[in-house]
């Protein structure tokens, strides 16, 4: 019994890509499904063999200008109503087939909205097959005669395959036929009658073959089937066991649904060695022919969730995958046998995947386990779509974001497809339904983002050591041995095999007579000895010879195998470079064909592009122009209205004091007015007190004593207050009356002298544009007050600018003397402030007439109309600049 060998799967391991890798794009092919009435609207125009159109329909705006608005989407190749199932397998699926055959991987999708004939693409109906029964048809076509025996290849349980010689081949399959209760379900025999459902699918004249398929290996094909529902993978191959614990129903009747099977289980994605993706667990059934895997499909096929909408009939509720293994080894040298080296083994495969169609649950008006089935297919289409927008990405932009490939079991599943190598293919079937315009803008948007992304070009499996041809010879040498088997008894060639024996048996020598008559007879016997050893000379000398001339013939004749085979190899070797120059002359006329369109396609997105630009600057200058004039305007607005605000603040400082002084003026004059008639009820009170006091005295004083003149009458406490209470009010004088001033003051500045000055100006004083403006020759400017300068100078001016109380700005120029102090730093002493301001005469003359009305008021509106006003250093500390007498503005 041999040992089996396992096999690797063709892919290699997740190693770092080169940058010599080549890559493919994904190719995307459309199809357009016919539609259902004649009257329907249509929202959707073939315009070449790559391009189609798509326009709203009526009652939808597609801009803001109310315009309809028509777009227009390229593909690789794009199939019209027209189009037959054979058509479109020979461009879509036979290339992926032909690749499988030879050790190279595929992928080919369907993808559109709920009701665009996705599974009627993948499937196909009666007399109409779609591309998996085509593409079944193909590979059984192509690798008939070449496959092994059943069990020859056997599937293990980490996603790899394992040989076994023919013994082991055969006790396997007897032990698959006496075990009934398997978990593998039993396949169909290939003999049998097929279903009628799917019978003719495919009619004789519409099969195909592929070329150059490898003689010298054995196939075997394995094929599983398997349903995502709910981001949940089953296997649609299971046969559910029975549950011995759930008991039947009473007599012995059982349900529809079976309730003594157990639910199918959910299944699991693992990793193999190799880092790629498969379900663990999932049921590989080996099949023999095209009818017995459609049988397989169809088995499972009938399991699959399919449910009625308001859209669509019979609508899928699940993604399919339905996954096609070819495990192929090659001859060993003899060409009888499977080499058993598990190096020479590979494993390549096809997953053919209808996907669900995306809903909105607005129009199909689902409800319960629909809604919830609706969710999840839109979800995972929308994980889809982002892996596509971030491969492509990462791909255009050279970013390395992490694609979310585990956020969904589909894509998790297909990671290796976009990472690894292998042809992907996309079918996207539109309905042309003004309906479905808004979904099917979304598809299309979809497959132009789907179309940049670019996968690894699958590389060519190494060809094995042997020599080419040992299927054939070996078939060759079995025909030669059985027709001589069949011409033995009796043929022409046994008489000439008789002739050549008669010829040497009579070149030997002949034998003396043999009778003994003599019993003393001493010579026959020895003569009879020589004869014969003379005789077995002779033969041994042609046996020699002969040895000797088939050992000639032989190495002549291997030589010549030699030579022959060498010329083979010599041959089968330019072939192959021939073939290798051919596909790269191709596959460089197809890059140079992708490239014009591509260059073609991005000169017109150029041009669109350039026009928008220019559009958009056009409308940035006018929008620039108009948001500069609206500035200008509202800066003349604020100005003005800082302006009213200023006029009026004086106006109602004005009308302010004018109303204070008022009040003051009657609130005194009220005020005198009652002390007056409270001094006179108080004299009244006194002189009535003086009668009754006078009466009451005269009949107790004496007679002869004169009466005392009359005093002057005391004044009340309340007089005392009043009379006090204005004396209080009274304002002090500006001005001390008497008394020399600490700093005196001068009318002309000393800056007219020899003296450095310290001209500090703060940045943020403004320019009013006086003509009196201060001079100060050989100053030194600053913005900031610095030790620097304070050493240099022996005066120092700062400019202050307020606002006065009418609403104008005045600026003051305070003054003071520098000096060092003892710690060696420089300090200031504030000795005289000048005042520059600007008035209005109108205002002025106002406010001199509105004053003159009150006591005391003209001599503080002598200097109204002064331009330049001195004031005492004491004065002007007490106007709210908060500088004191001696005050010093140390810097250390």
């Amino acid at each position: 019994m041999q040992r089996p060998a396992k096999g690797k799967t063709p892919r290699r391991p997740a190693l770092k890509k080169t940058s010599h890798t080549q890559k493919d794009p994904v190719g995307v092919y459309c199809r357009i499904r016919p539609l259902g009435a004649a009257d329907e609207e249509c929202c959707i125009d073939m315009i070449s063999s790559t391009t189609i159109q798509l326009h709203a329909p009526d009652g939808i705006k597609a801009n803001r200008n109310g315009e309809y608005k028509e777009t227009q989407y390229s593909f690789k190749k794009v199939f019209g109503i027209q189009t037959s199932q054979i058509e479109l397998f020979e461009d879509v699926a036979k290339p992926l087939v032909d690749d499988l055959i030879h050790c190279k991987n595929g992928l080919l999708f369907t993808y559109g909205v709920t009701g665009s004939g996705k599974t009627f693409t993948m499937t196909g109906s009666p007399g109409e097959g779609g591309l998996l029964p085509r593409s079944l048809d193909m590979l059984f076509n192509s690798i008939g005669p070449l496959q092994a025996k059943r069990f020859v290849f056997r599937a293990d349980d980490k996603n790899g395959m394992e040989i076994q010689g023919q013994v082991d081949a055969l006790l396997e399959r007897q032990k698959r036929e006496s075990n009934q209760q398997s978990a593998v379900p039993k396949t169909p025999s290939s003999k049998q009658k097929p279903d009628p459902e799917f019978a003719d699918m495919i009619s004789p004249e519409e099969a195909c073959k592929c070329e150059g398929v490898d003689e010298d290996s054995c196939y075997s094909v394995f094929v599983s089937y398997i349903e995502i529902y709910n981001n949940y993978i089953y296997d649609l191959l299971e046969e559910a066991p029975f549950d011995p614990i759930r008991p039947k129903r009473p007599g012995g009747v059982t349900p529809l649904r079976n309730p003594e099977l157990i639910p199918p289980q959910s299944k699991i994605l693992r990793e193999d060695q190799n880092h790629n993706m498969y379900v663990s667990g999932c049921t590989e059934v080996e099949v023999k022919s095209t009818e017995e895997a459609f049988e397989v499909f169809w088995r499972g096929q009938k399991k699959r969730r399919i449910a009625n909408t308001q859209l669509n009939r019979e609508s899928s509720r699940s993604h399919s995958v339905f996954i096609v293994k070819l495990a192929q080894a090659p001859l060993d040298a003899d060409g009888d046998h499977i080499l058993q080296d598990k190096n020479q083994v590979t494993v390549s495969q096809l997953c053919l995947v209808d996907l669900a169609g995306s809903e909105r649950t607005s129009r199909t008006k689902a409800e319960g386990s629909r809604l919830r089935e609706a969710g999840n297919i839109n979800q995972s289409l929308m994980t889809l779509r982002t892996c596509i927008e971030v491969l492509r990405e990462n791909q255009m932009c050279g970013t390395n974001r992490m694609v979310p490939y585990r956020d969904s079991k589909v894509t998790h599943l297909f990671k290796n497809y976009f990472d690894g190598e292998g042809k992907v293919r996309m079918v996207v079937c539109v309905n042309p339904k003004a309906d479905d315009y808004e979904e099917t803008m979304l598809v299309m948007r979809f497959a132009e983002l789907t179309q940049e992304v670019e996968v690894a070009r699958p590389v060519d499996r190494p060809i094995c050591s042997l020599a080419a041809g040992r299927r054939h010879r070996n078939q060759a040498f079995r025909d030669e041995m059985s027709r001589r088997q069949e011409e033995r008894p009796g043929g022409p060639s046994n008489t000439e095999d008789g002739s050549v024996l008669n010829q040497l048996l009579d070149s030997l020598p002949a034998l003396p007579a043999c009778e003994l008559v003599d019993p003393t007879d001493e010579q026959s016997l020895p003569r009879l000895i020589e004869v014969l050893e003379k005789r077995h000379r002779i033969r041994q000398m042609i046996t020699e010879q002969y040895t000797t001339t088939a050992n000639t013939l032989k190495s002549m004749l291997q030589e010549f195998d030699g030579h022959l085979m060498a010329k083979e190899n010599f041959i089968r070797e330019q072939r192959g470079k021939l073939g290798e120059k051919d596909k790269i002359l191709v596959n460089q006329k197809n890059e140079m064909d992708r490239l014009e369109k591509k260059s073609k396609m991005l000169e017109y997105k150029i041009d669109i592009l350039q026009k928008t630009t220019n559009i958009y600057e056009e409308d940035k200058r006018s929008l620039q122009q108009e948001l500069e004039s609206r500035e200008q305007r509202l800066q003349r607005e604020l100005s003005e209205r800082k302006r009213m605000e200023t006029r009026m603040q004086g106006m109602v400082t004005d009308t302010k004091h004018q109303w204070e002084k008022e009040c003051d003026r009657r609130v005194n004059a009220k005020q005198l007015e009652m002390q007056n008639k409270l001094w006179v009820k108080d004299e009244k009170l006194k002189q009535l007190k003086a009668i009754v006091s006078e009466s009451n005295s005269s009949a107790t004083s004496e007679q002869q004593r004169p009466p005392p003149p009359p005093d002057k009458p005391q004044r009340t406490f309340r007089e005392k207050d009043q009379l006090r209470a204005p004396e209080k009010k009274r304002s002090p004088s500006p001005l001390p009356t008497t008394g020399t001033p600490i700093h005196p003051r001068h009318r002309r500045s000393h800056s007219a002298g020899g003296e450095r000055w310290v001209d500090h100006k703060p940045p943020s004083n403004l320019d009013l544009n006086t003509v009196m403006q201060p001079i100060i020759p050989n100053a030194i400017k600053v913005s900031a007050a610095s030790e620097k300068a304070l050493s240099k100078c022996h005066k120092y001016v700062l400019t202050h600018q307020e606002l006065a109380s009418d609403g104008d700005i005045q600026t003051k120029l305070i003054k003071g003397d520098v000096f060092k102090t003892r710690g060696g730093g420089q300090a200031v002493q504030f000795t005289d402030i000048e005042t520059l301001r600007q008035e209005c005469p109108t205002a002025s003359s106002r406010k001199r007439r509105s004053s003159g009305d009150g006591p005391g008021q003209h001599d503080g509106n002598k200097m109204d109309w002064n331009d330049r006003e001195n004031r005492a250093p004491v004065a002007s500390t007490s106007s709210g600049l908060g500088l004191q007498n001696g005050y010093q503005k140390r810097r250390k």
